[in-house]
């Protein structure tokens, strides 16, 4: 008997860009351009209701513990608020700050010891989805073109991301991701963040929205993350 093929003929999708909203554009760019990632997201002005988590983070992989320290200090000094400080665990290194817009951010190293001084480069930045069925997210997101690159049952899943990407994709389970970053996983309203696809949009079960946008550049390097 023959077997039924999961193929998706869909066109393939890619993560282009994130555009962050937030209540003041010129002092959240300000923040971003001290945190060194102002060329990696987009900005757009909005008053949209949310409170609580956003179900979502953005999550920076760098090479070292003292180049963690050096991005959390520096999101610190342009106001953001620490959720988690920088520590050791089985994984790595790593801290989580809150920036003053409202959107989380997590820095981690999977090296647990410095082998030299801190830089500023990043090797790869994440946009980790909250959501509340994995496999489920994990298979719409198939059916929209994307290809699975690694995923752990219904905890994670990561997506191949396209060579100008400047950001990866995963999916993690909303309260797992809320306990990973230490906050509640309680939230409503708007999860203040629109994705750009590279084809057209749409919106995700967990309501994500996505819309057709350029990509932008400079993509970071393809270095494994740890998320």
């Amino acid at each position: 008997m023959a077997m039924a093929t999961t193929t998706s003929t869909a066109s393939p999708t890619s993560l282009a860009s994130v555009t962050l909203e937030v209540a003041d554009p010129e002092a959240a760019r300000r923040f971003y351009t001290a945190l060194g990632v102002d060329k990696r997201i987009r900005l757009r002005a909005s008053e949209a209701r949310s409170t609580g988590f956003r179900g979502f983070a953005l999550a920076l992989t760098v090479s070292r513990p003292a180049t963690v320290d050096s991005f959390l200090g520096a999101a610190v000094d342009a106001g953001a608020t620490v959720l988690k400080a920088a520590a050791k665990s089985l994984w790595g290194y790593g801290g989580v700050v809150q920036a003053p817009d409202g959107t989380i951010w997590k820095v981690a190293t999977s090296t647990k010891k410095d082998t030299g001084p801190a830089t500023r480069e990043i090797d790869e930045m994440v946009l980790l989805l909250g959501v509340e069925d994995v496999k489920a997210s994990k298979q719409f997101y198939v059916g929209q073109g994307m290809t699975v690159a690694r995923s752990f049952g219904g905890k994670y899943a990561e997506f191949t991301s396209g060579e100008s990407s400047p950001v990866k994709l995963a999916l993690y389970k909303r309260r797992g991701l809320a306990k990973d970053l230490g906050v509640p996983a309680d939230g409503t309203g708007s999860h203040r963040i629109i994705l750009g696809s590279t084809t057209g949009p749409f919106t995700d079960p967990d309501g994500f929205a996505w819309e057709s946008a350029p990509p932008l550049t400079p993509a970071p390097s393809t270095t494994s993350a740890q998320s």
